[in-house]
């Protein structure tokens, strides 16, 4: 199995910049993510470098995972795959229209991408799996949004990572918002924040705007995460308040947007030169946005984070310029 240089050490910070003071009566920052330097980066590429070395530590020859025609998640593990020298399958729910970016970049990778009812998902995965031992390979599975208890520690250490950059930037974020989907990366990060109220510390809240899901559903994903985590000796952290996730900017779900959402993610293009896409990043940061004012948050320091998704820009550049 090859080695992939930047996975060899813990990733270094990515930057945060502030906003001109056009989109809210806060101060609003932006968490980088989507520059970490491999495959267009975001949290997708974080919860890749967990995976690293678990797909070396399992011997795997084959890895598969679970995503949409515009999954940013597939897209890395592809490219994961690839430059590890190994193969990569996708199970894919059955789509209409054109193939995203995203979807042509999976393709270009050399993945395999099998497509089936959204019904027969947990099916598929278990026939494929059986299907490729019994060719000799030894398939690793990697739940779709890289969820589970290796992407929730990624954000675990990237809260870590703004209470460090708080210090350096000299400034205090009150909220940490961001696209909310498969609930790792919310799960991550609250477990960061309940660590450090149970020693006491001041740290920021965490808001996730759902991209898809219904509260209900979220909620109890995320909440099935975070318990995982923590395991029984740390269960007494979780705090049900601190749970903050809304579905009111779903907008219809998944994939789907308004004329807003666009003219916000072309504006945040023309004044900061920061890409977002319609499906994650730009209709988070547009619920975000509303979100603050619903709450009548103002005059607060209140960081973004940008989970990545730069080739599904392009996917509606005509509506976003």
């Amino acid at each position: 199995m090859n080695k992939i240089a930047l996975f060899e050490h813990p990733l270094k910070s990515t930057p945060v910049v502030c906003l001109s003071g056009q989109y809210s009566d806060n101060r609003i920052w932006i968490k980088r993510d989507d520059l970490i330097p491999f495959s267009f980066g975001g949290n997708k590429v974080r919860k890749a470098a967990e995976f690293y070395s678990v797909l070396q530590e399992n011997g795997a020859d084959l890895v598969m995972t679970y995503g949409s025609n515009t999954s940013n998640h597939c897209r890395v593990i592809a490219n994961l795959a690839f430059a590890l020298g190994i193969r990569c399958h996708i199970i894919s729910p059955e789509s209409k229209g054109e193939d995203s970016f995203n979807r042509l970049i999976v393709e270009r990778f050399g993945a395999t991408v099998e497509t089936c009812p959204v019904e027969e998902v947990s099916q598929t995965i278990d026939a494929a799996m059986e299907r490729f031992r019994k060719e000799g390979a030894n398939p690793y599975f990697i739940m779709g949004g890289g969820h589970g208890i290796n992407g929730t520690n990624a954000y675990v250490k990237a809260y870590e990572e703004i209470l460090l950059q708080q210090l350096e930037y000299g400034v205090g974020f009150d909220c940490i918002f961001h696209a909310s989907g498969t609930g790792s990366t919310q799960a991550g990060l609250t477990c960061g924040r309940l660590t450090h109220l149970a020693a006491g510390k001041k740290c920021p809240k965490v808001v996730g705007i759902s991209i898809a899901r219904e509260a209900h559903r979220g909620r109890k994903v995320i909440r099935e995460s975070i318990a995982e985590f923590l395991g029984t000796q740390d269960a007494k952290l979780y705090r049900d308040e601190e749970l903050l996730f809304t579905d009111k900017y779903r907008l219809g779900g998944y994939g789907s947007y308004n004329e807003e959402v666009t003219h916000l993610i072309g504006k945040v293009m023309s004044h900061e030169g920061i890409p977002m896409d319609t499906t994650y990043v730009g209709k988070a940061f547009y619920g975000m946005i509303k979100y603050l004012q619903a709450k009548k948050i103002k005059g607060r320091d209140i960081l973004f984070l940008h989970t990545g998704g730069t080739p599904l820009y392009f996917d509606h550049l005509k509506g976003l310029l």
